[in-house]
């Protein structure tokens, strides 16, 4: 059969619009099954994301609680240990205190003591030696008086001689 060039071109211009339509058709259905096939693989994920959400969280509540109750037993037995210990250190540091302060306060007692038998035996002994330098004091006073007196009566006596009878 013979066909001519309006007929060609009807037939190509078919053929064309069949295609279009067909690459179409399979694209909008290539669309849909990958849509389905990712609503699919997100339904999946999101199953098996909350089943590992949910595991992971019971497991770490079960640890948390274990962890808690192991350091609630540290902190229980530290807080014993401490306590014993600072009621020991008190009741040893008391004891030297005490101890400290009865050994100062003998030896305070014993030092004033000291020092006042010091002061007393001092006291006795410048009292001695003022008396003594009193007495020396005294003895030189006179004795320069004396000579003070006697070179008075020369120096008159001299002043006599030498200026006549005043």
């Amino acid at each position: 059969m013979a066909m001519n060039d309006p007929q060609i071109w009807t037939l190509i211009g078919v053929f064309g619009a069949v295609m279009i339509g067909v690459v179409t058709v399979m694209t909008t259905q290539f669309s849909r099954v990958i849509r389905a096939e990712i609503g699919r693989l997100d339904g999946t994920l999101s199953g098996n994301i909350g089943r590992l959400d949910g595991t992971l969280s019971g497991k770490i509540e079960a640890l948390d609680g274990t962890l808690s109750g192991k350091i609630e037993a540290l902190d229980h037995r530290f807080t014993g240990q401490i306590d014993a210990l600072d009621h020991r250190l008190t009741g040893q540091i008391d004891a030297l205190d005490h101890r400290l302060t009865g050994q100062i306060d003998a030896l305070d007692h014993r030092l004033t003591g000291q020092i006042d038998a010091l002061d007393h035996r001092l006291t006795g002994q410048i009292e001695g030696v003022e008396g003594r330098l009193s007495s020396r004091i005294d003895a030189l006073d006179s004795t320069l008086n004396g000579r003070i007196d006697t070179l008075d009566k020369e120096v008159a006596d001299i002043a006599t001689r030498f200026f006549g009878a005043a």
